[in-house]
């Protein structure tokens, strides 16, 4: 066994704590001749947000894909809230939730007819008053009885927000989350995100462009590059090793190769 292995064990074995929401332990898949995600390791602490960067191609949507159990890994593993996923998804699915504006909501319910049957299916108690409190959190209520399919792309943020918080998730995996949205409402929304963790001491893994919605809101920033993890720390830390001003700067640094050197596989 090399030193690398070594290390890497000993890691994987220090992270099976109670504390982890996620676990990823060397995650493997593979798409025929293409190897989408290739043996990535972290474990992400309960009560974090953790932005999941990268371009295109990059891994982040199959890394997702795999942690809610969609998608099974070609080898490695995954526990979600002490679970192992797939197979005890069962156990944990109901204490989760995933949000993205690219996925569509049946058009032509309403948004209160969508949301009503998202809570069913969590067996949300009490569901009437919990979407009217969401409703008025999200400011929905100007179109909580109009048909999906007839709202702006910016209000299909918000009710994909709602699902996603219907019920309550101590998990909340986000893609673009403020696609969309006006400066303003992306603010907002954000804001919403910090005060709902806060409270709940909800884990957020986040998968966004947006780099400073990452810095606002991250405590720890994962960068992916073509299925491996390139850099995992803090913000601070990662802007001070690339000597960037902004993660933006570090983003493009990674994108193009211009790592000077800073770049390095980080396995937690």
């Amino acid at each position: 066994m090399t030193e690398n292995d070594k290390a890497s064990s000993r890691l994987t074995v220090a992270d099976r704590t109670p504390s982890a929401a996620i676990e990823v332990d060397h995650l493997v898949k593979d798409y025929k001749q293409t190897r989408a995600v290739d043996g990535i390791s972290f474990s992400i602490a309960r009560g974090s947000i953790t932005g999941l960067l990268g371009g295109n191609g990059a891994g982040k949507t199959t890394t997702i894909a795999m942690i809610m159990g969609l998608v099974l890994p070609t080898s490695g593993r995954v526990r979600v809230l002490g679970h192992r996923m797939p197979e005890e998804s069962a156990d944990v699915l109901g204490r989760m939730n995933f949000e993205s504006p690219y996925v569509d909501m049946p058009m032509r319910l309403t948004v209160r007819q969508n949301l009503t049957i998202f809570g069913k299916l969590y067996a949300v108690k009490d569901l009437t008053a919990r979407i009217a409190q969401l409703a008025g959190d999200l400011d929905l209520n100007e179109f909580l009885d109009r048909a999906n399919g007839k709202l702006s792309a910016g209000q299909k943020t918000r009710v994909a927000l709602a699902k996603a918080l219907i019920n309550q998730p101590e998990l909340l995996l986000l893609d673009e989350p403020t696609a969309s949205l006006d400066p303003d409402t992306a603010d907002w929304v954000r804001a919403h995100l910090e005060a709902y963790r806060k409270a709940h001491n909800a884990t957020i893994l986040l998968a966004s462009h947006n780099m400073l919605e990452v810095e606002r809101l991250c405590d720890r920033v994962i960068i992916m590059k073509r299925g491996r993890i390139e850099d995992d720390d803090t913000p601070d830390a990662i802007m001070a090793r690339y000597n960037r001003a902004t993660l933006e700067e570090v983003f493009l640094d990674v994108a193009r190769g211009r790592s000077n050197g800073a770049a390095r596989e980080v396995v937690r």
